[in-house]
């Protein structure tokens, strides 16, 4: 990243850059700049979350989707269905999310319920998901939209 500064120097103006890295240090060179080690690159910085909330009819889910926002289309990496489904919360396991969605959870909490669900829907505009779930291999036993709430 980079700033610049205006200097005046005898009645010209002449520009000065200063360089930042991705920590915020301030850095001699554009190459230090954008040279960010991978050893000093964190967990978190690979990972971002997002909410969702599904809709089927009368039934709502809520989502915390955990996601690689490095990557397209979006490689999911966790989260979980914290409500509205029977013996929530449901961790997930895997997906994606960019044109099309795809999640997969596992029931983690009680009850008699399926073991897992999968959800899958297409993008459309207001962001949103529009598509099918089903439980247990299943993906096609109930319509969705399934809003973004980023």
């Amino acid at each position: 990243m980079t700033t610049q500064a205006r200097k005046q120097k005898g009645g010209q103006a002449r520009t000065e850059h200063r360089f930042h890295n991705p920590q915020g240090a301030e850095v001699k060179t554009r190459d230090e700049a954008f040279a960010a080690p991978m050893a000093e690159v964190s967990a978190e910085a690979l990972s971002t979350e997002c909410k969702l909330t599904l809709h089927a009819g009368a039934v709502t889910f809520v989502l915390e989707v955990k996601y690689n926002p490095n990557t397209y289309p979006h490689v999911v990496t966790g989260g979980q269905i914290t409500s509205g489904i029977c013996g929530a919360p449901w961790d997930i396991t895997g997906g994606t999310l960019g044109e099309t969605m795809r999640l997969d959870a596992k029931r983690a909490g009680q009850g008699s319920c399926a073991n897992t669900i999968t959800i899958v829907g297409e993008y459309q505009n207001p962001p949103a998901y529009r598509g099918t779930y089903g439980f247990d291999g299943a993906t096609s036993s109930f319509k969705h939209t399934t809003r973004y709430e980023c």
